[in-house]
């Protein structure tokens, strides 16, 4: 490992896990599973804390509906023990998209390429 990304782990919380938490994921935590963008779920020997190792950037929307519920304990056994039942109408898991090119910008938005030409709106012209 490098000076560089050494101190980076110290320093910062964002990219993956620090130093720190590693000790002590090492120390109390038991792996439970992995999901398919590569995090790692984690809790302690008697199941009482429980928490993710991101893949790359800590974004919490990175992580799926059924992870999601297991780490803040609405379900006891995790998705890879116990798969959740979807519906035929429910849509893949995707994070959050705000602020990149890929975000949603609804009809009418400044934000297209093309906005809406409002035509519900006439603008006051003094006389």
């Amino acid at each position: 490992m490098s000076v560089k990304s050494t101190l980076l782990r110290v320093l910062t919380w964002w990219n993956s896990q620090t130093i720190n938490t590693q000790v002590w994921t090492w120390r109390n935590g038991r792996k439970v599973g992995e999901d398919e963008q590569g995090n790692v779920f984690y809790q302690t020997k008697d199941g009482k804390r429980r928490w993710v190792i991101y893949k790359g950037e800590a974004e919490a929307s990175k992580i799926s509906p059924e992870w999601h519920g297991w780490l803040h304990h609405t379900w006891d056994e995790p998705p890879t023990e116990v798969p959740l039942a979807h519906r035929t109408w429910e849509k893949p898991h995707r994070p959050n998209l705000t602020g990149s090119p890929a975000a949603y910008h609804p009809d009418g938005s400044l934000y297209r390429a093309e906005p809406a030409v409002r035509r519900d709106y006439d603008a006051w012209q003094p006389e």
